[in-house]
Formats: structure tokens, C-alpha cells, sequence
């Protein structure tokens, strides 16, 4: 009875239970509640200015990383209310809720982006290139790939997936900033390779999808195992 009990109890937590102690636990859990508050302000601002650039200047791009910018505001706003019960930093129910709900948006903001950047390569709609784009790409390139090392490394300690998850956006984020340089200056140079744009915009989307497929194939059989667990509680 009593092996029966302790290996319902470990099923219940995440790994980080075993290797953390309370006090540090709760310290690195105020740091990813930190970090989801700066990613929520920082990638809003970034939405609306890559929003601006895509109705502006016609760039698929833009508007994928804008989705995505979204996408990380949703993110990170699900990491908060993941730590904001400071008694369940270990448990491994509400870790797996968490990405469940991250696996519908990301399948979700992948559909948007994808039919977006495929009606934009029926149409051989062109970007347009300024300083604007440019600043844009730039600083939504830094910005997220900073982000994406904060979660990395607290999801790696808090051993989250949900964290992880978080970050894994944030970096398609930073990627997505940079491709809009990328796709912008090559067109600026060679218009023949307008297709660029609207072709890192379908490819980011397909990885979006095949990361939230992966997400749910996970963890929802997570979710129905430990929810003995919660019950037993």
C-alpha cells in the first residue's frame, strides 16, 4: 500500500520536486513569472508594429510573426497561470494542462498563418522595403531570441515543458524577425525571388503545426494519468 501511494505521489510531480529545494523552487518560480510578464509586454508591442508592417508593406512575413507575436503573448499568459499557485511549482497535472491548451494554439495560429502566406503566393503579392521594416525585423529578432534563452533555461530547471514550450515560440519568433530582413533584402536585390516571403511564412506555419500535433500526442495521455493522481488529493 504504501509503494502504491509513493509512486502515485511521484507520478503527480515533475522531476524538478526531487533536485529543487522549496526555497528554490519558489525563487525560479518567480523568475518565470518575471520572464512571461516581460514576454507578454514586450512581444505585444512587437505585434503591433509587425501587424503595421504587414498592412503596410504587404509582407507575409510580417504577418506570421505577428501571429506569432500573439501566439507568445497567449503562451507565456498560460506560463503564468501555470506558477501562480506557488504550491503547485512541481505539479505535473496542471504542467500538462498547460500544454495541452499550448498545443490548440499553436494549431490554431499555424492554420492562420499558412492560409495567409499560400493567398499571398496566388496573388504574387510583393513586399515593400523601408527603414521601418527594417527596425522591426531587427529588434523583434534580438528581442525574441533573448527570450527564448530566459525560458529555455528556466523550463530546463523547473523541467517544464511548458516553459520549454514558451520558449521554442519565442525563438520562432526571433527566427520569424529575422526572416522578414531576410526575405526583404533579397527581394529589394532580385525581385524574381519574391516568392521568399510567402514561402518562410508556409514553412514556420508547418512547423508551428507539426510542434502543436506533437504537443497534444504527448501530453493529453499525461493529462488523464496524472488526474488520479489530483483526484487522490
Amino acid at each position: 500500500m504504501f509503494n502504491f501511494l509513493f509512486s502515485l505521489f511521484l507520478s503527480g510531480l515533475l522531476e524538478s520536486s526531487t533536485r529543487l529545494k522549496p526555497h528554490e523552487a519558489q525563487n525560479y518560480r518567480k523568475k518565470a513569472l518575471w520572464v512571461s510578464w516581460f514576454s507578454i509586454i514586450v512581444t505585444l508591442a512587437l505585434a503591433v508594429a509587425a501587424f503595421t508592417v504587414s498592412v503596410m508593406r504587404y509582407s507575409a512575413s510580417a504577418f506570421g510573426f505577428a501571429f506569432d507575436a500573439i501566439l507568445d503573448v497567449l503562451s507565456s499568459a498560460i506560463v503564468l497561470w501555470r506558477y501562480s499557485n506557488a504550491a503547485a511549482v512541481h505539479s505535473a497535472h496542471r504542467e500538462y494542462i498547460a500544454c495541452v491548451i499550448l498545443g490548440v494554439i499553436f494549431l490554431l495560429s499555424s492554420i492562420c498563418i499558412v492560409v495567409k502566406a499560400i493567398h499571398d503566393l496566388s496573388t504574387r503579392l510583393l513586399p515593400e522595403v523601408d527603414d521601418f521594416l527594417f527596425s522591426v525585423s531587427i529588434l523583434s529578432g534580438i528581442l525574441c531570441s533573448i527570450l527564448a534563452v530566459l525560458k529555455f533555461m528556466l523550463g530546463k530547471v523547473l523541467t517544464s515543458r511548458a516553459l520549454i514550450t514558451d520558449g521554442f515560440n519565442s525563438l520562432v519568433g526571433g527566427v520569424m524577425g529575422f526572416s522578414i530582413l531576410l526575405s526583404a533584402e533579397v527581394f529589394k536585390h532580385n525581385s524574381a525571388v519574391w516568392y521568399l516571403d510567402g514561402s518562410i511564412g508556409v514553412l514556420i506555419g508547418l512547423t508551428i503545426f507539426a510542434y502543436g500535433v506533437k504537443l497534444l500526442i504527448d501530453m493529453v495521455p499525461r493529462v488523464r494519468q496524472t488526474r488520479h493522481y489530483e483526484m487522490f488529493e
